[in-house]
């Protein structure tokens, strides 16, 4: 169980277990005399830690790492994240998963199928699928305005739209949460993990703006976000389109049906050789369109990357991600 190796007899005012050994373990790895690489149950756990208060990792890490709180600070941070408040049903869940208890309460809302069965089958050929209508055309503009407002980006000047980096950090309002809310998404990946003990990551946001004249393209090569250790581990990852996003116009590619070959293929790779690089020059990645408010999902085996936007204007997402409390992870880095 993801809790049992890791257990602390201090759970802190919040009453969260295995929090204080996150704020331990973030004060070791900045001291490099003491640093260890986290084990797969510390992943797990920091994993379901951060989706069940509501955290980005980017941001926790960032205020871990830079201002080396007290516990109690870290505390007070977490609660000032979630508004001053965490319903105790949220804890109580939270605290079953980190110690492997099962028959907690269950946060996905779930309606009517979401996929097909052509839907499911196209996702088992090919390591994507695409949600038509994930969410509404107006939750989308309401994003799309959350974000830009954040960004200091206007819809009609196009000199606001470059930025130094295509992704946006905000993660926390109302919009973005609404859209995570969204009882198609939840359905959704219950369909494909098969279960409904299911967790949502707090990501980013992403403005993807069109070239001109003097603007390079800022989006990532072709890449993994898993280790290439074998066995392949199944995992899902997940993109919202907030734009009409027409297949040149800055679309998510991946590399269709990866996911089937991807094991055999590593094995060929000579030892030595760095499969990543070998992948960006050899594996050719295809564009996925989507109109506003689909979902991309796709297996996390898929080499993806983002793409050029040939458009007239930005192609605006939000990434998001579901998951079990209990998932295979390889704390190996390949």
């Amino acid at each position: 169980m993801c809790g049992s190796q890791i257990a602390h007899s201090d759970w802190g005012t919040l009453g969260v277990f295995s929090l204080k050994r996150l704020w331990k373990q973030s004060a070791r790895e900045a001291d490099s005399a003491t640093r260890q690489p986290p084990n797969a149950d510390e992943i797990r756990a920091d994993r379901l830690l951060l989706a069940g208060l509501r955290l980005g990792i980017r941001e926790t890490l960032d205020f871990l790492t830079t201002t080396a709180p007290s516990f109690e600070q870290f505390e007070e941070w977490v609660l000032a994240k979630n508004g001053g408040n965490i319903e105790p049903e949220r804890v109580q869940r939270l605290n079953a998963a980190l110690r492997g208890y099962g028959g907690f309460a269950l946060e996905s809302i779930l309606g009517e199928p979401v996929l097909s069965r052509d839907d499911l089958a196209f996702w088992d050929e090919k390591g994507y699928v695409v949600v038509k209508n994930a969410v509404s055309v107006a939750a989308c503009s309401a994003a799309i305005d959350a974000i830009f407002s954040y960004a200091g980006i206007s819809r009609d000047e196009p000199d606001s739209w470059y930025h130094k980096n295509i992704w946006i950090p905000l993660a926390h309002h109302p919009a973005l949460w609404e859209n995570r809310n969204s009882p198609r998404i939840h359905t959704a990946f219950a369909q494909i993990w098969g279960r409904r003990d299911l967790w949502i990551d707090v990501d980013v946001c992403g403005v993807n703006p069109p070239l001109r004249p003097g603007y390079a393209f800022q989006g990532t090569p072709l890449h993994w976000d898993m280790t290439l250790a074998p066995p392949i581990r199944f995992g899902t990852q997940a993109i919202l389109y907030l734009t009409e996003t027409a297949a040149d116009h800055g679309a998510f590619s991946c590399v269709v049906g990866c996911h089937r070959w991807l094991g055999q293929w590593l094995k060929q790779i000579t030892a030595g050789e760095n499969p990543r690089e070998i992948a960006r020059k050899a594996l050719q990645a295809t564009p996925i369109a989507g109109g506003a408010g689909d979902l991309v999902i796709w297996h996390q085996a898929l080499p993806h990357a983002a793409t050029p936007n040939l458009g007239p204007f930005p192609r605006v997402v939000q990434y998001l991600n579901m998951f079990p409390s209990e998932f295979e992870v390889d704390s190996t880095w390949i």
